[in-house]
């Protein structure tokens, strides 16, 4: 089995950049052959000596219709390397990708140019969707003067709830959510969420649990009883449009509830809760648990589905 680092993102996303600040590091080399491809050539070019002192062969595959499955296994078979850097092209379908059976994915990174995101986010949502789907982390470089980083991370986290997102400007990181941005006031005891207030209650409560630690959560959600719950949790939640009409997710946190086997799927209820941090199986691991205080019937909202796009 072959170990592939995966790397996307649009032309001048800062790809080359980060892959050769990679090979840079000493934690990142092997005494093994590494094997990069690169499937676009940007400003950025790889000098003789790194390639060199990082044991790194360098390929290039300029047009979609070569990069082929038997294209890389023969590339596989020149070099025979220990792993495999992809730098892939952002105007390829990521969907349409196919590697040889035997190359895993060990890690997928995309990288956006702030600057350009959203250019990109408007006229070229559902190509920058398939990179974000499956990606690991998320890095938005040149941040520099850009004021609402929030709305960039809620449009990421939409399309891809468990990626890190890392905002870099000059300095290095910025701090993406502040408290004073969120549509509600944390200094409550009681929240009440509308349908702008759940969508962006849910992305930040994925990395800012200790947030609603101890608060009363109220809002309207959608029932949903996955099969193999246990009978007392049910999941509260609301479908969200990430990307296209075609492109929808359910947005929702396991609760915990004792009336929940009498709730029906697909019915609407308000519900009052807590939140926690507790292990949770498929979470695979630790995550948010809702506790319900109530939930009670409810009317759909005259907007059932939140629109991130």
């Amino acid at each position: 089995m072959k170990t592939v680092y995966m790397i996307n993102g649009f032309l001048e996303s800062g790809k080359s950049e980060f892959i050769r600040y990679t090979l840079e590091q000493p934690y990142f080399r092997i005494p093994e052959k590494t094997l990069l491809i690169l499937c676009e050539e940007g400003e950025v070019e790889f000098d003789a000596k790194l390639l060199k002192s990082s044991r790194t062969a360098l390929e290039v595959i300029e047009e979609k219709e070569d990069f082929t499955t038997q294209a890389l296994v023969m590339l596989e078979k020149r070099h025979k390397p220990e792993r495999i850097i992809i730098e892939y092209n952002g105007m390829w379908n990521f969907k349409e990708m196919k590697l040889p059976r035997h190359w895993r994915i060990e890690q997928q990174i995309t990288t956006i140019d702030a600057s350009t995101f959203p250019v990109y986010y408007t006229n070229m949502r559902s190509l920058l969707a398939e990179m974000l789907r499956n990606s690991d982390m998320i890095i938005f470089n040149r941040c520099d003067g850009i004021a609402d980083l929030s709305s960039y991370k809620r449009n990421v986290k939409a399309i891809n709830q468990k990626a890190d997102i890392i905002f870099e400007d000059a300095n290095g990181e910025v701090n993406a959510i502040m408290e004073d941005e969120l549509p509600y006031d944390l200094h409550q005891d009681t929240l009440e969420l509308d349908n702008t207030g759940y969508g962006i209650w849910y992305l930040d409560a994925l990395d800012h649990a200790e947030r609603y630690r101890d608060k009363t959560l109220v809002f309207t959600a959608m029932v949903l009883k996955p099969q193999g719950f246990p009978p007392d949790y049910f999941v509260p939640g609301r479908m969200a449009m990430t990307c296209c009409a075609d492109d929808m997710a359910f947005l929702g946190f396991a609760c915990e509830y004792d009336g929940a086997a009498a709730l029906k799927d697909r019915e609407w209820v308000t519900v009052t809760a807590t939140m926690r941090w507790e292990y949770w199986a498929d979470y695979d691991g630790e995550g948010p648990i809702l506790h319900a205080v109530s939930v009670v019937p409810a009317k759909a909202p005259k907007k059932p589905v939140i629109d991130f796009s």
